[in-house]
């Protein structure tokens, strides 16, 4: 590894390198941020601040940061369940990067209003169960059917819900611990909401 903070995708860990030896600072679990952009901001973060800051003040500090509003937001843990805000994913190509940024199984909560979709392949390889609301669940769940049919024994739970409250409801029925349920429509907010904000508000 490089001299300085690094995240070491091989062990998922923050580290202080010098003169090539490394010391652990973060594990991937203790950030409430998830995506490797955001470790690699970390990192970034923790030079910039090394001279002003104490390493358990730069360390409390990441530990307890949520993130930017409805952008991958950490809600809450509830139940050995963590929950995600990313109300601000209205195309599908954010979407697709907030499914990037999880390993765990995730109970993904999309649909809204249609900006075209193409997101089906990735909800098939990364999603466990889908709660779908709004115009656009038809065509969220056409295509992430045509996506399964061309994979081998991997089953999504599919559940259509008239509204945000429903759909979190059930969420909360089906996330089991380990699991992340995430908010990331891929489709706009307006059939149910002023903007993405309030979508994410309400969640």
């Amino acid at each position: 590894l490089k001299d300085g903070y690094v995240y070491d995708r091989a062990d998922q860990m923050i580290k202080h390198c010098v003169d090539g030896k490394c010391i652990e600072l973060l594990k991937k679990d203790e950030i409430k941020l998830r995506g490797i952009h955001n470790y690699e901001n970390i990192c970034a973060a923790l030079a910039a601040t090394e001279t002003v800051a104490t390493k358990e003040q730069q360390l409390n500090a990441i530990k307890n940061f949520n993130g930017v509003e409805h952008r991958l937001e950490f809600v809450r843990e509830l139940n050995g369940v963590r929950y995600y805000n990313d109300s601000i994913g209205t195309s599908p190509a954010s979407t697709i990067a907030g499914l990037n940024a999880f390993d765990e199984n995730i109970v993904l909560l999309a649909g809204g209003s249609d900006k075209g979709l193409d997101i089906g392949e990735k909800i098939a390889q990364k999603v466990g169960t889908l709660i779908l609301t709004g115009p656009t669940s038809e065509k969220i769940e056409n295509a992430t059917v045509i996506a399964l049919g061309e994979m081998q024994d991997k089953k999504i739970d599919i559940i259509h819900c008239t509204n945000l409250e429903e759909a979190v409801k059930m969420a909360k029925q089906k996330a089991v611990t380990g699991d992340v349920v995430l908010l990331s429509p891929a489709s706009a907010s307006f059939d149910a909401f002023k903007n993405f904000a309030e979508r994410g508000n309400k969640f």
